[in-house]
């Protein structure tokens, strides 16, 4: 039987406590036998990712006890609860039912009367079917013309996820040949952002995308009518150019002002919900339907890799346990996520919204107060350009933040150029591997300014190449990362009240239903 109990509840945790200065890391990858650790601490992900650890500040003795913590807190029980269709979002009482939309984990999942994996495929068929249908020249413009690209209007999930996938892919598509739509996103409210991104395409060959679970969300509607206007002033229906991804009760569901609409459901939050039909639309789009198939396969393969029940073979739920580690015993208080691939650009971005949403929590799952810090601050930049940013703190800083580089052996469009003896590529990894070694070893120097004094971890997730397949594998390791946290944190790691709050006092200062400071701070912006 699951028990869900919070962090401090739990005995292992005291253990664990126990071992907070366990491991040097300095010396231990200083020492001879660092070279040997560095091959033994890694776990395959899927898709030819591998996940690799020996710069995090572990060793046996940390290991068995985040076995223990993981085995008390049942963590793959509650997985496995999960995917097959328990109600694990108590804020919202819903399902979390993501994975669905990727592959079958467990048991057939029935809600509202429909089996849900069948439900998801059956749109992702729809969405597959209506793109083959734009690609082939079947369904065009009013004027009988081909649609040429794609834009995507929402915000949050709807934009953040599909957007960073997109971008990831687009160098990758180029060069293979897939790129069969430019695509462009807009999301904030900020009337130039759906101005600047008008002014770049061509509205009389777009189709756009209105994204909205609800079909109420503010931003996205109002953007949507910035857009319908401009269509309008060129003389084009907007009809002729609109679909809407939303939920079949949603007011936008049978809305004859749209071309076509595609179904999601509660049980998919925005964070999660770039597999579903959410980035189905605008990357089948873009791509064509089989390359977000082959996007799927990498989640649905990492997912898989998720059920290992053996800790030291499940890179999701060890790369969380050792995040709790250092949040709650070593006291970290940030993390940064480094991508060495200028393709993963937006990628950070997305995971501030994936980690810091869901388990950006002071309650536990009950609603009650919880007595330990729960997640961490994340941030992020390609390499190497950060490296020429923020990364003088990361060195030299009062703290101590946790770092997850990714990194590839080779670049998506296979050109380079040799300078001073080595490639682009070659210089791209050569400052990986620096980086990691000087952020664990630091240098000695009689000059404090230019002292770094290490121990500092980090760990990898290295590939061949930036694929759909890996670049879903990579989406759904930290997907399991986060929800293996809240588990650990006892959070629910699925409903966001903590937005909610804003949205309403706005509504408040555009009905005109103000006083004091909130009429004050109105005035100031000219409302």
């Amino acid at each position: 039987m699951i028990q869900w109990k919070n962090l401090d509840e739990l005995v292992s945790f005291e253990r664990l406590k126990e071992l907070k200065n366990e491991v040097d890391l300095k010396a231990v990858l200083s020492g001879a036998g660092a070279a040997d650790r560095v091959a033994e601490y890694q776990i395959p992900i899927a898709a030819g990712l591998v996940w690799n650890y020996a710069a995090r500040q572990v060793d046996d003795k940390v290991l068995e006890a985040l076995g223990n913590l993981a085995a008390e807190a049942q963590l793959q029980e509650k997985y496995q609860a999960l995917y097959n269709g328990e109600m694990i979002n108590t804020g919202e009482k819903r399902l979390v039912l993501h994975q669905l939309t990727r592959g079958q984990l467990g048991d057939p999942v029935k809600a509202d009367g429909v089996d849900k994996r069948k439900f998801y495929e059956e749109q992702r068929e729809r969405i597959a079917d209506f793109a083959d249908r734009v690609h082939s020249g079947e369904i065009t413009n009013g004027a009988g013309e081909p649609f040429t690209s794609v834009c995507q209007i929402g915000i949050g999930g709807s934009d953040l996820g599909p957007r960073a996938m997109y971008i990831a892919l687009h160098n990758w598509a180029a060069q293979t040949g897939n790129l069969l739509m430019d695509a462009h996103f807009i999301s904030n409210v900020d009337p130039d952002d759906p101005a600047g991104v008008l002014s770049e395409i061509d509205p009389a060959h777009t189709i756009f995308i209105l994204v909205s679970k609800s079909g109420t969300t503010l931003e996205t509607l109002t953007n949507e009518a910035f857009v319908k206007k401009a269509l309008i002033s060129r003389g084009l229906n907007p009809a002729d150019h609109m679909i809407a991804v939303t939920s079949e009760t949603s007011p936008l569901a049978k809305d004859s002002g749209y071309l076509a609409a595609f179904f999601m459901d509660d049980y998919i939050g925005g964070r999660y919900s770039s597999t579903s039909a959410v980035g189905g639309a605008v990357l089948s789009l873009a791509f064509g339907p089989e390359v977000f198939a082959r996007f799927l396969s990498g989640a649905a393969a990492a997912d898989k890799a998720a059920t290992e029940p053996d800790l030291l073979k499940n890179a999701a739920m060890l790369d969380a346990c050792i995040g709790v580690y250092e949040r709650n015993v070593q006291g970290c208080r940030a993390t940064a996520v480094l991508p060495y691939s200028q393709a993963l650009s937006r990628f950070p971005a997305h995971l501030q919204q994936l980690d810091m949403e869901s388990n950006g929590k002071s309650v536990n799952r009950f609603g009650e107060p919880v007595n330990y810090p729960t997640g961490p601050v994340l941030f992020g930049e390609p390499g190497t350009n950060g490296q020429h940013s923020f990364y003088q703190l990361l060195h030299q800083g009062t703290d101590i933040i946790p770092l997850q580089f990714v990194g590839f052996r080779e670049s998506q469009l296979a050109t380079d150029v040799e300078i001073q003896g080595s490639t682009s590529q070659q210089k791209l990894g050569a400052n990986v591997a620096a980086q990691i070694v000087a952020f664990a070893c630091g240098k000695e120097d009689s000059d404090n300014n230019k002292a770094f004094a290490g121990g500092r971890p980090s760990s990898i997730i290295t590939g061949d190449r930036l694929t759909p397949e890996s670049l879903g594998a990579l989406l759904s390791h930290f997907e399991n990362k986060v929800m293996f946290q809240g588990f650990l944190w006892n959070l629910n790691s699925f409903d966001q009240e903590g937005v909610q709050l804003g949205k309403t006092l706005s509504k408040k200062v555009l009905a005109g239903q103000t006083d004091g400071a909130l009429q004050a701070y109105a005035g100031l912006l000219g409302i």
